[in-house]
């Protein structure tokens, strides 16, 4: 399986996961053009000109202890939520283009 679609994969059941639906912002928390960001991002990845969110997620997890809660592109950017294992929510706003965290509130 390619990393992005397991990152994807991933996401989907941690969204499965009871109480997941109560940490997202309604029922798509990205935004209802996320499918077209999920296209765009593949495409990035695939080309070379984006880090995969994959090692994104890695760089983060081994930054702050915790699991993915929902990651996606923002423009020139990826956010990752992110849940850490004393139960804060973390929005890492992270350069798709060279992986470099940019803020983490």
């Amino acid at each position: 399986m390619k990393p992005i679609h397991f990152l994807f994969a991933a996401a989907l059941a941690a969204a499965a996961l009871p109480g997941a639906a109560s940490a997202q912002r309604g029922p798509d928390s990205l935004g209802a053009d996320w499918r077209a960001r999920q296209d765009q991002a593949r495409g990035g990845v695939q080309s070379g000109r984006l880090v995969p969110l994959s090692r994104v997620i890695e760089q983060i997890g081994r930054r702050t202890p915790g699991r993915v809660l929902d990651a996606g592109l923002e423009g020139p950017n990826y956010r990752v939520r992110w849940a850490t294992t004393d139960g804060r929510r973390i929005d890492f706003i992270v350069d798709a283009q060279t992986g470099q965290i940019l803020s983490a509130n």
